[in-house]
C-alpha cells in the first residue's frame, strides 16, 4: 500500500515514526539494530520490518559514503551536487542521510539565503560560482541556480528576459563546470500535490518543524501549477549530456533517500583507498606537570 492510499492516521503515525526514526539514524550503529528489534524498540511486524530494511541498507549505503568520501580525497576529484525540488519534497532529509557520517571538511553543504542587494547586481552565477568545489572536495547544493527557474520566476522575483538569458546561460556554465573537471550531478525531487499538503500540514501541527514552514513555502501551496509549469520548462531547457537531470520520486520519503545515495555512489567510480596503519602514540609525561584546577565557579551546573 503506497502512502497516499493509506487512512488518514496511519498516515500521521508514520510521519510521527519516521521523526523518531530520524534521531535514531543519528545515534544508531548497525550492531546495535538486532539489540533493538531484541529490546521490542524496533518490533518484527511487518510494517517495522521496512523500518528494518531501511537502517540496514542506510548503515550500508553510508558506509560506501564513506568510501566514496575517501576516494574523491585521494583522487582529489571535485564534486557538486545539485538537490531541487518543491518544498517540503524531502531534499534535506536526503541531505542529512548524505552528510551524516562523512567529514564536513571534504563533504559541505551550501543553503544560500535570498540574494543580497549587492548580489541581485551581480553576474547571476557569481554568488553559486564562489562554493564551488577545489581538488578534493564534494559540494551539495540544498537548492542551487536554478532559483531562477523555480521560486525568482514564479514569484516574479525576476524579469521574463532574466528568465531568457539564464536558461540560454545555464547549459554553457555546466558544460565549462564540466569541461574544469566538475563532476556535476543534478537531482529533482518529485512528491504529489496531496503529499505536499499533508506534509505542510504535519509541519504547522508540529512546534519542532514550524521553522521550516516560510512565507515562500506558503505560497507554493497557491502557485503550485505555475510551479508544475516552471519545473517542465526548467527539466526541458536544462537536461543535457554533460549534466543530465535525475527525477527521485520521493513520496516515499525512506526509499527516495535510500535510492538517491544508492544512485550518486554509481555515478562516481570509487575504490577502497590504501591506508597506513594507525597507532595511538605514548602519552609524553613530565615530572614537573601540575594540573592546575578549575574554579568551582566556571562549571556548567549539572542540573541532570
Amino acid at each position: 500500500m503506497t502512502e497516499e492510499n493509506q487512512d488518514p492516521l496511519s498516515r500521521i503515525k508514520d510521519e510521527i515514526v519516521d521523526s523518531f526514526d530520524e534521531e535514531l539514524e543519528m545515534q544508531l550503529e548497525e550492531d546495535r539494530l538486532d539489540e533493538l528489534v531484541a529490546e521490542g524498540l524496533i518490533s518484527e511486524g511487518e510494517a517495522a520490518l521496512d523500518r528494518k530494511i531501511y537502517f540496514r541498507e542506510l548503515f550500508r549505503l553510508q558506509h560506501e559514503l564513506v568510501r566514496l568520501q575517501d576516494w574523491v580525497q585521494y583522487k582529489k576529484l571535485k564534486v557538486v551536487v545539485l538537490f531541487e525540488g518543491r518544498d517540503s519534497a524531502g531534499k534535506g532529509g536526503a541531505i542529512k542521510r548524505v552528510t551524516q557520517r562523512l567529514n564536513p571538511r571534504v563533504c559541505r553543504v551550501v543553503a544560500l539565503p535570498a540574494p543580497t542587494e549587492r548580489e541581485r547586481h551581480q553576474w547571476y552565477f557569481q554568488r553559486y560560482a564562489a562554493h564551488l568545489p577545489t581538488a578534493g572536495e564534494m559540494v551539495l547544493f540544498d537548492r542551487s541556480w536554478y532559483n531562477r527557474a523555480g521560486v525568482e520566476r514564479v514569484m516574479g522575483f525576476c524579469s521574463p528576459e532574466e528568465l531568457e538569458e539564464f536558461f540560454r546561460s545555464v547549459p554553457d556554465f555546466e558544460r565549462m563546470l564540466v569541461r574544469s573537471g566538475i563532476i556535476l550531478i543534478k537531482y529533482w525531487f518529485s512528491i504529489t500535490d496531496e503529499e505536499q499538503e499533508f506534509r505542510f500540514n504535519m509541519r504547522i501541527q508540529d512546534p519542532l518543524k514550524q521553522w521550516k514552514l516560510s512565507p515562500m513555502d506558503l505560497q507554493s501551496r497557491v502557485h503550485w501549477e505555475e510551479y508544475t509549469k516552471a519545473k517542465e520548462e526548467m527539466l526541458e531547457r536544462t537536461h543535457i549530456p554533460e549534466a543530465p537531470w535525475w527525477v527521485v520520486h520521493a513520496v516515499d520519503k525512506k526509499r527516495a533517500r535510500l535510492n538517491c545515495i544508492a544512485h550518486l555512489l554509481g555515478q562516481i567510480h570509487y575504490e577502497s583507498v590504501p591506508k597506513p596503519e594507525i597507532i595511538l602514540p605514548e602519552r609524553m609525561r613530565n615530572a614537573d606537570y601540575h594540573r592546575t584546577p578549575v574554579p568551582p565557579e566556571m562549571y556548567v551546573p549539572e542540573i541532570y
